[in-house]
Protein backbone atom coordinates (compact mmCIF):
# COMPACT_ATOMS: atom_id res chain seq x y z
CA UNK A 1 0.00 0.00 0.00
CA UNK A 2 1.24 2.94 -1.11
CA UNK A 3 1.26 5.96 1.67
CA UNK A 4 -0.23 9.27 0.96
CA UNK A 5 1.57 12.27 2.52
CA UNK A 6 -0.24 14.88 3.45
CA UNK A 7 1.02 18.33 2.11
CA UNK A 8 -0.02 21.78 4.15
CA UNK A 9 0.82 25.13 3.31
CA UNK A 10 1.47 27.13 6.40
CA UNK A 11 -2.00 28.66 6.76
CA UNK A 12 -4.01 25.52 6.00
CA UNK A 13 -1.86 23.74 8.86
CA UNK A 14 -2.61 26.81 11.23
CA UNK A 15 -6.36 26.07 10.29
CA UNK A 16 -6.34 22.45 10.63
CA UNK A 17 -4.74 22.79 13.84
CA UNK A 18 -6.99 25.30 15.05
CA UNK A 19 -10.15 23.09 14.04
CA UNK A 20 -8.94 20.01 15.55
CA UNK A 21 -8.30 21.80 18.64
CA UNK A 22 -11.44 23.05 18.96
CA UNK A 23 -13.26 19.50 18.08
CA UNK A 24 -10.94 18.12 20.14
CA UNK A 25 -11.89 20.56 23.48
CA UNK A 26 -15.87 19.46 23.17
CA UNK A 27 -15.42 15.89 22.26
CA UNK A 28 -11.30 15.26 23.97
CA UNK A 29 -12.37 13.98 27.03
CA UNK A 30 -11.83 10.26 28.42
CA UNK A 31 -16.12 9.95 28.41
CA UNK A 32 -17.57 12.12 26.13
CA UNK A 33 -17.80 10.68 23.31
CA UNK A 34 -18.84 7.05 25.14
CA UNK A 35 -21.33 8.84 26.36
CA UNK A 36 -22.62 10.63 23.06
CA UNK A 37 -22.17 7.42 21.25
CA UNK A 38 -24.54 6.00 24.28
CA UNK A 39 -27.10 8.91 23.84
CA UNK A 40 -26.93 8.61 19.88
CA UNK A 41 -27.87 5.31 20.81
CA UNK A 42 -31.39 5.70 22.63
CA UNK A 43 -30.34 5.67 26.14
CA UNK A 44 -31.86 9.18 27.47
CA UNK A 45 -32.00 8.92 31.26
CA UNK A 46 -29.11 9.11 33.99
CA UNK A 47 -28.83 5.79 35.59
CA UNK A 48 -29.43 4.18 32.13
CA UNK A 49 -26.79 6.03 30.71
CA UNK A 50 -24.75 5.29 34.19
CA UNK A 51 -25.41 1.25 33.33
CA UNK A 52 -24.75 1.37 29.60
CA UNK A 53 -21.06 3.43 30.28
CA UNK A 54 -19.49 0.83 32.30
CA UNK A 55 -17.10 2.53 34.93
CA UNK A 56 -18.46 6.35 34.88
CA UNK A 57 -18.91 7.57 38.09
CA UNK A 58 -22.00 9.91 38.57
CA UNK A 59 -20.62 12.70 39.22
CA UNK A 60 -18.41 12.64 36.07
CA UNK A 61 -21.57 11.68 34.08
CA UNK A 62 -23.20 14.92 35.06
CA UNK A 63 -20.09 16.60 34.27
CA UNK A 64 -20.47 15.08 31.00
CA UNK A 65 -24.10 15.87 30.39
CA UNK A 66 -23.73 19.82 31.18
CA UNK A 67 -20.92 20.18 28.84
CA UNK A 68 -22.92 18.65 25.80
CA UNK A 69 -25.77 20.89 26.53
CA UNK A 70 -23.67 23.61 26.57
CA UNK A 71 -22.25 22.77 23.19
CA UNK A 72 -25.66 22.06 21.75
CA UNK A 73 -25.30 18.33 21.54
CA UNK A 74 -28.02 17.02 24.01
CA UNK A 75 -30.86 18.50 25.57
CA UNK A 76 -31.90 17.98 29.16
CA UNK A 77 -35.95 17.21 29.15
CA UNK A 78 -37.50 17.50 32.45
CA UNK A 79 -40.97 15.68 32.72
CA UNK A 80 -42.43 17.52 35.72
CA UNK A 81 -45.97 15.66 35.16
CA UNK A 82 -44.15 12.28 35.76
CA UNK A 83 -43.84 10.90 39.27
CA UNK A 84 -41.18 10.94 40.53
CA UNK A 85 -39.81 13.61 37.99
CA UNK A 86 -38.15 12.24 35.18
CA UNK A 87 -35.19 13.35 33.78
CA UNK A 88 -34.65 12.87 29.94
CA UNK A 89 -31.64 13.47 27.64
CA UNK A 90 -32.04 13.75 24.23
CA UNK A 91 -29.73 13.86 21.61
CA UNK A 92 -30.34 17.78 19.92
CA UNK A 93 -30.46 17.63 15.73
CA UNK A 94 -26.93 19.06 15.67
CA UNK A 95 -25.67 16.03 17.53
CA UNK A 96 -26.45 13.76 14.44
CA UNK A 97 -23.13 15.93 12.63
CA UNK A 98 -21.38 13.96 14.77
CA UNK A 99 -22.77 10.03 13.67
CA UNK A 100 -19.49 10.38 10.54
CA UNK A 101 -17.22 11.19 12.93
CA UNK A 102 -17.98 8.55 15.46
CA UNK A 103 -18.19 6.00 12.97
CA UNK A 104 -14.69 7.15 11.42
CA UNK A 105 -13.07 6.85 14.78
CA UNK A 106 -14.75 3.07 15.16
CA UNK A 107 -13.82 2.23 11.95
CA UNK A 108 -10.24 3.58 12.70
CA UNK A 109 -10.34 1.59 16.13
CA UNK A 110 -11.43 -1.75 14.35
CA UNK A 111 -8.75 -1.57 11.91
CA UNK A 112 -6.11 -0.30 14.32
CA UNK A 113 -6.77 -3.29 16.90
CA UNK A 114 -6.40 -5.74 14.20
CA UNK A 115 -3.20 -4.02 13.00
CA UNK A 116 -1.71 -4.38 16.32
CA UNK A 117 -2.63 -7.95 17.21
CA UNK A 118 -1.97 -9.78 14.40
Amino acid sequence: MEHEKLTYSQPQCTMHLSATEDALYVLGGRWTIRVMIAVLGGHTRFNELQRTIKGISARVLSSELKKLEVNHLIERTVLAEQKPVLVEYIPTEYSQSLKDVIAALADWGRKHKTKITT
